[in-house]
């Protein structure tokens, strides 16, 4: 069903690497070819038949090659609709031929930025052109099959195998895609310009096997191998993907030697240790059983002790800066576990999220609370050893989903409570969970993503043998929660800053 014949097509590329089997095809099947400049050029030394745009506009490329296929011969030819016997007949009328297939691959506007050229060379790849050509030939998608990067390339080539037809789904297809790239190109252009460093993040398009779940369409927007060498396992999905964004935020806030386990973006383990075997030990303790299918990240090499250690449990991805020569022995032993080198490299300091019918942006929450950021509010105040615990809870703490209680000791995780409506009922959760796994609270640390409104958490704590609280303060009834603890023994910190993560 709606099956069309490619007859014509025009080919404006930069990256002209995978082009030849198309061109190949294409001459095999009498497709005419349309095209401009250095690519007309290239597929005349492949030995194929060219029309110069030229010759169909009867203008040459002006402006520096500024603009030369922005004409009504180019665009009426992929606009036509093929239905409307209106348009067939102005077609003919200005004698402009029907477009079925457009090859576009825009000016590398990303990767010039991220080269650190100087702005007027950023600003000459910004495409103008093929831009519009891939919004245009996407919009006929009824009638014209577009190609709108390098990465459709192959794509294209599967389908021109055997006949130069498409069909509509295989169109909307491509469609799809085309908008995908007309939407990530634009953003990070707008990112460059907004200055906050988008445009390195979105270089390239890569459709996932699918998204949240397998009935979602999935695409990650960006370069993923300027992060990771992934040497091990199989693709990253959609879901991968979140969880490692959380685990290199999370691990990015640790200078010791750090383990941490993660499931659905909470870290369900985390430890420091001066030895990282140590550190894996304690962190799978926090949480055996979610662990089970987790996400593993580290902030120093992965030694063989330690991958024979984690070797035991069955996980999904491993991160870390490097690995033994003897731990990947062990590591690669699970055909599909993915194994990533992180690279050095700085992440944007910028987010962005899309929804109802517009994106959100705002700047990442980089704060951290050293001891010196605390105000000890109680009369008894912690000592040494607790306020390093509250610096490794407040850390844990902000990169868990609100409301948020984390419960640590020995810069160990014992349990959280994440992604609760109600602060008491995390709390619940926390300390029953931790009573699970045979953790004893006294001495325990308690930390909240934001303030007590009432002094009912800091009670329940207590009973449970937690007695050093650190919060973000600001609340009107903050003096009846230091108030209970100055009444019980207990210490409370505040730090003026909130945590929240939604």
């Amino acid at each position: 069903m709606g099956v069309k014949t490619i007859k014509n097509a025009l080919i404006s590329v930069f990256h002209k690497e995978g082009l030849e089997p198309i061109v190949k095809q294409l001459v095999k099947h009498g497709v005419k070819i349309y095209s401009t400049g250095g690519t007309q050029t290239y597929l005349e030394q492949l030995g194929a038949a060219v029309l110069p745009v030229e010759e169909l506009t009867s203008y040459p490329s002006i402006l520096g090659g500024r603009v030369k296929t922005l004409h009504p011969k180019v665009f009426g030819g992929i606009l036509g609709r093929r239905e409307e016997q209106g348009d067939l007949a102005q077609l003919e009328e200005y004698e402009i031929p029907e477009i079925d297939l457009v090859i576009v691959d825009l000016y590398p506007f990303e990767d010039t930025v991220a080269s650190g050229a100087p702005e007027a060379d950023i600003i000459e790849k910004i495409d103008i052109g093929g831009i519009s050509l891939i919004r245009a030939a996407a919009k006929n998608f009824k009638d014209v099959v577009i190609v709108p990067s390098k990465d459709q390339y192959a794509p294209l080539s599967a389908l021109l195998k055997d006949s130069a037809t498409t069909t509509l789904a295989q169109r909307k297809q491509f469609a799809t895609a085309a908008f995908a790239v007309s939407s990530h190109y634009d953003t990070a252009i707008h990112g460059y310009f907004a200055g906050n460093g988008f445009a390195h993040q979105v270089s390239g398009t890569k459709e996932l096997r699918y998204g949240e779940n397998p009935h979602q369409q999935g695409f990650f927007h960006g370069d993923i191998s300027a992060l990771f060498d992934q040497i091990h396992g199989k693709e990253l999905s959609y879901n991968n993907l979140l969880d490692i964004d959380a685990a290199v935020s999370l691990i990015a806030d640790f200078d010791e030697t750090t383990f941490a386990i993660l499931k659905h973006n909470n870290a369900c383990g985390l430890a420091s240790r001066p030895k990282l075997v140590d550190a894996w030990k304690a962190a799978l303790a926090g949480d055996p059983v979610s662990a089970f299918g987790g996400i593993l990240i580290t902030n120093v090499q992965v030694d063989e002790e330690t991958a024979i250690e984690m070797n035991e449990l069955f996980f999904e991805v491993v991160i870390a800066p490097s690995y033994s020569k003897d731990a990947l022995v062990v590591l690669q032993k699970k055909k599909n576990r993915v194994i990533l080198i992180q690279k050095p490299c700085e992440f944007p300091e910028r987010q962005f999220r899309s929804l109802l019918n517009g994106v959100l942006e705002q700047d990442k929450d980089l704060s951290t609370q050293a001891a010196s950021d605390m105000e000890s509010v109680t009369n008894r105040k912690p000592n040494g050893v607790e306020f390093e615990d509250l610096v490794f809870a407040n850390k844990l703490v902000k990169h868990t989903k609100s409301n948020t209680i984390v419960l640590a000791k020995n810069k160990q995780l014992l349990a959280s409570g994440c992604g609760m409506t109600s602060r008491v009922d995390a709390l619940r959760f926390a300390i029953t969970k931790a009573k699970s796994f045979n953790f004893d609270l006294n001495g325990a640390v308690m930390a909240s993503d934001a303030f007590f409104p009432f002094p009912d958490c800091v009670e329940i704590a207590h009973n449970e043998g937690v007695d050093v609280v650190i919060q973000p303060g600001g609340s009107i009834k903050d003096g009846e929660s230091v108030d209970y603890c100055n009444g019980n023994g207990m210490a409370m910190v505040v730090t003026g800053v909130r945590h929240f993560k939604h």
